[in-house]
C-alpha cells in the first residue's frame, strides 16, 4: 500500500508598501500566513513587515513544493516580482481567498 503524499504549497509574502519579499513553503498555507500576519515567529518576513500573501502555487506533493521553492531561491528579485505582477498586478492580499 502506498502512502498518501501531502499537498503543499509555495508562496510570496510581501511588504506593500515597500515590496520587500519573502518566499516560502508549506503544507499548511492559511496556517502558515496567519503565522505570518500575525508575527508569531521571529523570522525574516516580520523584519520586513511582509505581511500580505501576494502569490501562491500549489502542489500535490510536499517535495515537489519545496524542490519549486528551492528552484525559486535561485532566482533573481525581478523575476519573483514578474512571477507577482503576472499573476497579481494590483498586488492584492490573497489571504482572504483562502478562507
Amino acid at each position: 500500500m502506498e502512502a498518501k503524499t501531502k499537498a503543499g504549497w509555495v508562496y510570496l509574502m510581501a511588504n506593500l508598501r515597500t515590496r520587500q519579499t519573502y518566499l516560502g513553503v508549506t503544507g499548511d498555507l492559511p496556517k502558515r500566513i496567519w503565522q505570518h500576519r500575525n508575527g508569531v515567529t521571529e523570522s525574516y518576513s516580520k523584519e520586513k513587515g511582509c505581511a500580505a500573501l501576494v502569490w501562491f502555487e500549489a502542489y500535490d506533493d510536499l517535495h515537489e513544493a519545496r524542490r519549486r521553492e528551492l528552484q525559486m531561491k535561485k532566482w533573481k528579485r525581478d523575476w519573483k516580482i514578474e512571477l507577482i505582477e503576472r499573476d497579481n498586478p494590483q498586488w492584492n492580499d490573497l489571504y482572504e481567498t483562502l478562507l
